[in-house]
């Protein structure tokens, strides 16, 4: 059976891998010639502005790999796999609707913030609904290095929500350098391709390799110089990947320590805007934290291998922790 299934990641990694490769150079020219091109903030480093008109939406690449890399593998409609799907679509076609926007109005301003929000409080709300519901996860979580779990009650569906929320919230404000996002998921995404394995959870573990190969193939598009951006849609639809595997497997905290790039990034805007409003100061340079090692004088091929680096270490450490 073990040797099944290895056989199973390995094809479906490949399989994800050669769609990505193979439908990057038919979807690029064709947002290419529909003009959707990435709109960059007037606020933003001023290096990026060579790269308006860079076709967005590219995450559909990874998302269409993964879509029929997942059929290929006949995983059945409600394995933990598919339900990890659901999540990576629902939250992605969020972020579709995002870019949609941005790109008719000619301007990066898609959703109105409470409209961006709202619909991912709605995704939110169903898929912990179905964690609350499924008496395979229930209401406990475990706790990293205590080796135990938590009964969070009545208290598990405000609190899923809420992580559902930073999660994917998270993964989004990750994507602001050329294969940043991509990266560093990738490597989480193998992670927990590896955890939901020794779990037994074999669809689960199915998911998550698809996911990283359909990433390993849309990176050759997505690295400096990027060809292309993956937007909102990609960047949200992978907050809902990671969200939704590691809330299968009970192990929502595990995300504070694998995906801490996600977290410091999150922070660092937090921290931010708090200061400014504060003191009327401003901590960092540019926030996210990425913008900030950025106009310091770091390349951004730099910054991706360092927040990787550090990712590959938070990784191991999320072994030991689990």
């Amino acid at each position: 059976m073990n040797t099944i299934i290895n056989g199973k990641l390995i094809y479906a990694a490949l399989a994800a891998l050669f769609i990505s490769l193979l439908a990057g150079p038919v979807i690029i020219p064709v947002l290419h010639k529909l003009k959707f091109g990435q709109n960059i903030r007037d606020d933003g480093p001023k290096s990026h502005k060579i790269k308006t008109g860079t076709p967005t939406i590219g995450g559909i690449i990874f998302i269409f790999s993964v879509v029929v890399t997942m059929f290929i593998m006949a995983v059945k409609f409600n394995d933990e796999g598919m339900i990890a799907l659901y999540s990576f679509l629902a939250f992605g076609f969020v972020g579709l609707l995002d870019d949609g926007l941005k790109i008719y109005h000619k301007k990066n301003l898609g959703l109105r913030a409470y409209q961006k929000m709202l619909l991912l409080l709605i995704a939110s709300v169903f898929l912990t609904y179905y964690g609350y519901k499924n008496p395979n996860i229930g209401t406990n979580i475990i706790i990293p290095f205590w080796g135990r779990s938590l009964d969070f009650g009545k208290l598990y569906i405000p609190f899923v929500i809420f992580y559902y929320l930073c999660v994917t919230n998270a993964v989004n404000l990750t994507d602001g350098l050329d294969g940043l996002a991509s990266t560093i998921t990738i490597l989480v995404m193998t992670f927990f391709t590896i955890v939901s394995y020794t779990n037994s959870h074999y669809t689960l573990s199915i998911f998550s390799a698809i996911v990283t190969g359909g990433l390993l193939g849309f990176l050759r598009y997505n690295s400096y110089p990027a060809q292309v951006f993956m937007g909102d849609t990609g960047s949200l639809a992978l907050g809902g990947a990671v969200a939704a595997v590691a809330m299968i497997l009970k192990a929502e905290f595990l995300v504070i320590i694998v995906g801490g790039i996600y977290v410091l990034e999150v922070l660092s805007v937090v921290i931010q805007v708090a200061s400014y409003k504060l003191t009327g100061r401003r901590v960092f340079k540019m926030a996210p934290i990425h913008h900030h090692f950025e106009l310091s004088g770091w390349h951004e091929t730099k910054i991706v291998s360092v927040f990787s680096i550090i990712t590959v270490v938070l990784c191991l450490i999320g072994f030991l922790s689990f």
